[in-house]
């Protein structure tokens, strides 16, 4: 992952809890993973909405 070892990503890790804080951070998570949630979803729909209009066709 971009070159970086596991080390170094320990290291980064430290450095963000230091300067944020943990609770930030896990706010900054979970803001990230009902993003990605929101976008999973609105492909999931645009996707059975292109089958729905396949099976119409």
């Amino acid at each position: 992952m971009f070159g970086l070892g596991p080390r170094e990503i320990i290291i980064l890790a430290g450095i963000l809890v230091l300067l944020f804080g943990s609770k930030k951070i896990a706010d900054l998570a979970r803001g990230v993973a009902e993003a990605v949630k929101i976008l999973r979803g609105s492909f999931s729909d645009e996707d059975e909405k292109d089958k729905m209009d396949k099976k119409i066709k």
